[in-house]
């Protein structure tokens, strides 16, 4: 009844949230906005990255983000841009068939994929000790201890602090984002292990749907450049959620989690709004 009640009600959410996001903007930023008169929830955010071609650092080797200004109202009486980007500009969803020939890909996934309950899991005095904290079993059974069961069917999300460092990269040896701030030479990121995220997988807690994301580039730890755990998560009717930001406004249990983005044509994921919604 959950899950129904939350289909029912994300569709009105969403378009407040549109109207939000509008009220909010001010010369390309948004606050991490609020609304209570939510129907069904109490309290709704962003978990999403402004795509400014600024601020954003783009994954090496990924089309460049563009934004041009084609009409204004000044000359053409409506204002329009023209984006160049990759699927996976930004804050984004990937789906499975990013990784899987013949799998699903955005056009055939079904809407209840796209909202889920959250479970925030807080791994920032780890990240803050080592760079490349790897989540294990233990981690995660120590978070079910504390929280109590992980619902069935969930986006589990990764709070490193990462997203402290969004912005452009500066090159190697500099505190960027992919380094997560530490100014290490390569890939540097906290992220799941592989046998964690079997164990979602067979708790149930990444069902048919589910969806694994991280405030970092991707779920997998900067170490894995197989991307083993994205590869895993990908599966039926599973997501992966990534470049998140602001995830110290959901609670770790008891929110749900929607977006979306452009379902084009065997579309392998998409720049995504992504929404926290708490009672």
């Amino acid at each position: 009844m959950r899950r129904m009640f939350a289909l029912i009600s994300v569709m009105g959410i969403v378009a407040v949230g549109a109207f939000t996001a509008g009220a909010a903007t001010s010369r390309g930023g948004v606050r991490a906005g609020t609304d209570t008169t939510l129907p069904g929830f109490g309290q709704v955010v962003f978990l999403s990255h402004v795509n400014d071609p600024a601020a954003i650092p783009g994954f090496p080797g990924d089309p460049r983000f563009r934004l041009r200004t084609v009409f204004t109202v000044a000359n053409d009486g409506f204002y329009l841009q023209n984006a160049s980007e990759g699927e996976h500009t930004g804050t984004h969803y990937s789906a499975p068939c990013h990784f899987h020939v013949r799998a699903l890909c955005a056009d055939a996934m079904d809407p209840g994929d796209f909202v889920l309950p959250a479970v925030v899991i807080d791994v920032r005095s780890q990240v803050a000790d080592d760079v490349d904290h790897v989540v294990t079993v233990a981690d995660l059974e120590a978070w079910v201890s504390v929280n109590g069961p992980m619902p069935q069917e969930a986006a589990v999300l990764l709070w490193t602090g990462c997203d402290e460092f969004w912005g452009p990269d500066r090159g190697p040896g500099t505190a960027n984002y992919y380094t997560c701030g530490s100014g290490l030479g390569g890939f540097h990121q906290p992220g799941f292990s592989l046998a964690s995220v079997r164990w979602l997988i067979e708790q149930g807690v990444l069902g048919v749907r589910g969806a694994l994301g991280s405030d970092t580039f991707g779920p997998d730890p900067g170490s894995d450049f197989h991307y083993r755990e994205t590869s895993l998560t990908l599966h039926k009717h599973r997501f992966t959620l990534e470049n998140l930001t602001n995830l110290g406004a959901l609670p770790a249990v008891g929110a749900w989690i929607t977006w979306g983005g452009p379902r084009n044509r065997e579309r392998s994921g998409a720049p995504s709004t992504v929404f926290g919604l708490m009672p």
